[in-house]
């Protein structure tokens, strides 16, 4: 049933179902593995951004175009950025608790001192 409904949405002519439609093509384009078809697909996906009288799904394709041999690289190689991200959020939690720092040498030795990794007990407690 919903299904139905759905493809008369899909079929219909508003400019939210083009927008729509745009966007999921778009998210079908990061299970690429071939660099090959990967830059093929998202160069289908900038000819139909460009061509579909959006303003806002134009300005996305511009910005796309710009970062292409990026995104590509990222789809191909299933690299993010997950890992800088997560280290970032806990320095401004370090940051935030002490309520800043007086100058940059022990914000500096804060993060080492939280984020470093240090074995703080010494040889002879440990077993």
């Amino acid at each position: 049933m919903q299904w139905r409904c759905f493809k008369a949405l899909r079929e219909s002519t508003l400019k939210t179902t083009r927008a729509w439609a745009i966007k999921e093509f778009a998210m079908s384009l990061w299970n690429y593995t071939s660099r090959t078809w990967a830059e093929k697909g998202w160069k289908r996906w900038l000819s139909w951004a460009v061509r579909c009288q959006l303003k806002p799904m134009k300005k996305v394709a511009r910005t796309i175009k710009d970062h292409l041999w990026g995104i590509i690289n990222a789809v191909v190689l299933k690299a993010n950025n997950g890992g800088a991200e997560s280290l970032n959020s806990r320095i401004k939690m370090i940051k935030v608790r002490n309520r800043g720092f007086r100058n940059k040498e022990r914000f500096r030795n804060a993060i080492y001192f939280h984020l470093g990794g240090l074995d703080l007990y010494p040889a002879s407690v440990k077993q």
